[in-house]
Parts: C-alpha cells; structure tokens; sequence
C-alpha cells in the first residue's frame, strides 16, 4: 500500500510540474564546420521577416543576406535562410528556441549551413556555434561567435578517442588577448584549407 501511494504522489508530481525545455549541444570546432557544412559564406543581413511558415504552420524567421564573399558551395549574390521560431507581430505569437542565432540587420557574418531540411529550414551548424559575427576593430575585420577558436588540446584528445579521427586540426591565428577572435582573413583562409583535397 505504501508503494502505491508513493506511486500516485511521484505520478501527480511530474504530471503538474512545468514542463523545462533545453537545447544542448557538443562543441563543433572550425574543422567539423568547415568540412560538415555544405554552405559557407560571409554576408551582410539585408532583411529578417517572421511570419507563419505556409508549409508548416509554425512561426519562422526568414533572414536574408547579400553575400559579400562565397567560401564553400554554391550560392547565389542573395541568400535567405528559414529558421524555426521568431515574434510574428501580426498573430502576436512568439516562438523561442534556445540556441538558436538571431542576426541583426545590417550586420555581416559568416555562416556554416548543412543542406535544408525537406521543409526548407536550415540553421547554422551546431546553431550559434555555426553562425560568426564580424566586425571591425581599430580598422581591421574580425571574427567571433563567442567561443574560444584557438586549438584546444584537451577537446581535441576526447574528439580522436570519440570519433576515431585521424586529421590534424589546422592551425588558426588567433589574438593572444582574445582566443575567441581571429582576423577575417586568416579565418576564411582556414575555412577553405580544410576543404582543400
């Protein structure tokens, strides 16, 4: 009799506890984007729009780019990408999921995409870890998405005994004061070196 009522209470327990909602995801370093994606460039955003997506009936942002520069595949001088969540204004409803990137207009990024999904969403690689913010600094373009870029060893040992990978991650040149920022340049250059046969 004990059991049960221990049962009935644990059961009503999670049946009227809020329901929690997370995105978790491993770290993907700039070898696994670069070789992964199937779409890169850098691009300014020219426009984001949220609306009810036709296909699916869910809230979508629809964010779109001009393309300053193509890094890997192909793509035209406009790009836009749809992603799930948003605020529609007009049916005032608001979809929020975690991770992922929102992007500001007027603001240029590099972004990793794997192929769109049948119902035509596509978010960056590993959601903002995917997605890079660059901006100029005392004159020069650089490169960010928060996370520390330089090699980190340690990460690296669990990924080759996880993965069974044999590559050697190239190096990138990152600002001693700031691992979490790389120049433009150097940045782009490691992109397509990892996609170089």
């Amino acid at each position: 009799m004990k059991n049960y009522s221990l049962f009935i209470i644990l059961t009503a327990s999670l049946l009227i506890s809020p329901t929690a909602q997370a995105t978790s995801l491993l770290p993907i370093n700039l070898q696994q984007l670069s070789t992964r994606a199937t779409t890169v460039f850098h691009g300014v955003v020219t426009a984001n729009e949220v609306r009810k997506d036709e296909r699916t009936g869910h809230i979508a942002t629809f964010t779109s780019f001009e393309i300053i520069e193509p890094i890997k595949g192909e793509i035209t001088a406009n790009h836009t990408i749809k992603q799930i969540g948003g605020y529609d204004k007009e049916s005032n409803i608001r979809h929020h999921v975690h991770g992922v990137p929102r992007f500001k207009n007027g603001m240029e990024y590099i972004v990793f995409l794997p192929e769109a999904s049948s119902l035509g969403f596509c978010s960056p690689l590993g959601l903002q870890q995917g997605s890079f913010m660059v901006r100029s600094d005392n004159g020069e373009k650089i490169v960010s998405n928060g996370h520390r870029l330089s090699n980190d060893h340690t990460s690296m040992l669990k990924l080759q005994r996880t993965e069974n990978y044999n590559s050697v991650q190239l190096p990138l040149a990152v600002r001693d004061d700031k691992p979490t920022q790389s120049r433009l340049e150097d940045f782009i250059n490691t992109v397509r070196a990892y996609n170089t046969p």
